[in-house]
């Protein structure tokens, strides 16, 4: 497993890009920014998913990110986690699943059990979509970056539209008009959804 550190960020303070790298590279980054400028909180966010990321530069280190509900299995966090049913030594956690009785009755008819079907149907879905997971989820950390830090500027919604249309001649034409950073950043997370990674226009 990566260090967290390993995690690539970028941060803003206004329109500009002040800082980005890894965790531990833009703590630093931002520890000589707020010497110098103590006015502004640069926004975080995660490079890849375009999400926010808490940070405390009063420490020596990044924080890590708060663990959601149900997280802490290694027992790290102070508590001992409780047992759950399947078989975690072989990655198989268990789970709620809400279904009809006729579709737990032919679950239960299949070779191995309702189970060993069920993974089998969800292997072969997530085979049969990956091309469009992967654009769906270039789309949402697109849109959530640009939500933050582009959701007052002229053409957002217009954008945003353009963006889950599928529509790239559009969409570059809109952030176009956008400061460079933001256009650099958005851009560049946008590739995924319109196939071709590209720069994201930085230049200029």
């Amino acid at each position: 497993m990566n260090n967290i550190n390993e995690r690539s960020v970028i941060a803003f303070a206004g329109n500009r890009c002040v800082a980005e790298g890894t965790l531990s590279d833009v703590a630093a980054q931002l520890m000589a920014f707020h010497d110098q400028d103590k006015d502004h909180m640069p926004l975080i966010f995660d490079a890849r998913s375009g999400e926010p990321v808490e940070m405390d530069l009063r420490a020596t280190s990044p924080k890590a990110p708060t663990r959601r509900k149900g997280d802490g299995a290694d027992g790290k966090n102070g508590t001992i986690p409780a047992r759950s049913p399947g078989r975690p030594k072989l990655g198989v956690v268990a789970r709620e699943v809400t279904l009809l009785p006729r579709h737990w009755a032919w679950l239960r008819a299949q070779p191995g059990g309702a189970s060993v079907a069920l993974r089998k149907l969800v292997e072969h879905a997530s085979r049969a979509n990956r091309e469009q997971d992967r654009i769906r989820w270039a789309q949402e950390a697109c849109y959530r970056l640009m939500s933050a830090l582009a959701g007052n500027l002229p053409g957002f919604e217009e954008a945003a539209r353009a963006l889950f249309a599928a529509n790239e001649a559009g969409f570059r034409a809109l952030i176009d008009l956008w400061p460079t950073d933001i256009r650099y950043h958005v851009g560049r997370l946008a590739a995924g959804a319109f196939g071709v990674p590209k720069d994201g226009g930085r230049a200029g």
